[in-house]
């Protein structure tokens, strides 16, 4: 096999799905050092570009390689001088082309500081779903640095975690003209400090960074196993938090859910305020529809409105993309549409309902183990009871997104911190003990 013309092959690939600066940044000096009974062993110049690439970029690098070399059963990851590393990277003449056009709303973003003006709290939806995240965020912004610092939010994709740290980002801007606001995500952060320390500006890194009052970093879970950026980091934070100055974070998971991430780092997170996003209920999902209506200068009737806000029951861009949809068909007939009509556009984008409520998961799990319903709601400490308790706190989180504060408050009255608790132990339990997977991968099966 070649290996240089099959890398050079995905190289151009890759090219074509990340940014100019990502590419140069993370893939420039890499190579495939050799293949071994199907693993493809990809040569990296430093630690930092391997933790990267293998957080990041993996999915995307094994579904390239994969899809030219059909024998491939892996790709691993191999640090490797510079000096030795002699390819040949694509020159641009052989990469397709594609078309680079920026949305319309990132035109209208601050080159400053990076905050997108659409993001506002006046038209960000409040409910059941997010409003502990929102109330933390306006407290942040009536004294940026004292309270909830730093400010940890996190959720699924989707949920409009983005707009809320954005539209806090804006807020404190317009209410405090002379504080230095900036948002970035954490790939950027990371490319920075490469780059800085590739070309010997730590000091200007550091100084870029600590400059601002408030510091908005998103997708911070990528930085799970890159030890280097987690030390840049903490320093970073410790900056700003000795200075009264306001940290915010989003991420997908919980603080304690993100892998190899250093115990410094969780007890400053968790010093502040970690909340989270979940899925939005029927009545938040219908305030969103109407607000996006507004904005598309469009009226539907509210039967309409009703089905799609009971039938559409993923994320908020499920939620957008679906309206997306009734109203580029709605311009395209000129005229209102019928409710048949919006189930026939809509009948591809719905999940299968789980109308699964919290009373069934507890007499579901309470069938298995053989336990009477009504124990896993009691006070008690009996192994098995407390045990089916903690299995069926982390179903109802993990399978069907309650929030924590309810779980906690139908099953007994318990502190969400309480519920927290149980999921990660028995999410710990998942890896240390397969009968407990076993056990909980058949209750699942119960509910298909």
């Amino acid at each position: 096999m070649d290996t240089k013309q099959l890398w050079k092959n995905c190289l151009a690939e890759i090219e074509t799905s990340v940014s100019k600066a990502n590419y140069s940044t993370w893939f420039k000096n890499t190579s495939i050092l050799k293949e071994e009974s199907g693993v493809v062993y990809v040569a990296v110049p430093n630690e930092f570009v391997r933790d990267w690439l293998k957080n990041k970029y993996h999915k995307l690098i094994t579904k390239t390689i994969a899809d030219t070399y059909e024998s491939m059963r892996a790709v691993e990851y191999t640090i490797t001088k510079i000096e030795s590393i002699k390819q040949e990277l694509p020159q641009t003449s052989e990469i397709p082309q594609m078309k680079q056009e920026l949305p319309l709303k990132d035109l209208y973003i601050n080159p400053d500081d990076n905050l997108n003006p659409r993001y506002h709290f006046n038209s960000f939806i409040v409910g059941g779903f997010n409003e502990l995240a929102y109330a933390a965020s306006q407290a942040i912004i009536e004294s940026p640095g004292t309270k909830y610092n730093p400010f940890f939010v996190y959720g699924a994709t989707g949920l409009g975690k983005t707009h809320l740290i954005q539209a806090a980002g804006n807020a404190i801007k317009e209410r405090y003209p002379n504080k230095k606001v900036h948002y970035l995500t954490l790939e950027k952060f990371a490319t920075d400090f490469i780059n800085s320390l590739q070309n010997n500006k730590a000091n200007s890194f550091k100084e870029k960074y600590r400059k601002y009052d408030l510091l908005i970093i998103d997708d911070i879970q990528f930085i799970g196993k890159m030890e280097k950026i987690q030390e840049e980091l903490f320093h970073t934070f410790n900056t700003f938090y000795e200075n009264n100055k306001q940290i915010i974070f989003s991420s997908d998971k919980h603080p304690n859910y993100i892998p190899e991430l250093a115990d410094r780092l969780k007890s400053r997170f968790a010093a502040g305020m970690i909340v989270d996003v979940t899925e939005p209920e029927y009545e938040s999902r219908l305030a969103i529809l109407k607000v996006k209506l507004r904005e598309h200068n469009i009226e539907l009737d509210q039967d309409i409105m009703e089905y799609i806000a009971s039938n559409i029951r993923g994320n908020i861009r499920e939620l957008e993309g679906s309206l997306n949809t009734i109203v580029c068909q709605y311009r395209l007939k000129n005229k209102a549409l019928s409710v048949s009509e919006v189930k026939n556009l809509l009948k591809n984008s719905m999940r299968p309902k789980k109308n699964v409520s919290i009373k069934d998961v507890v007499k579901v799990v309470g069938d298995y183990y053989n336990l009477e319903e009504s124990s896993i709601y009691e006070k008690t400490r009996k192994k098995e009871i407390v045990k089916a308790r903690q299995i069926v706190m982390f179903l109802l989180r993990e399978d069907f997104n309650v929030s924590y504060p309810l779980i906690g408050q139908k099953l007994g009255g318990k502190d969400h911190t309480t519920v927290i608790h149980s999921c990660l132990k028995i999410k710990k339990d998942i890896k240390d003990d397969p009968q407990i997977l076993q056990e909980i991968e058949q209750i699942r099966i119960m509910f298909k």
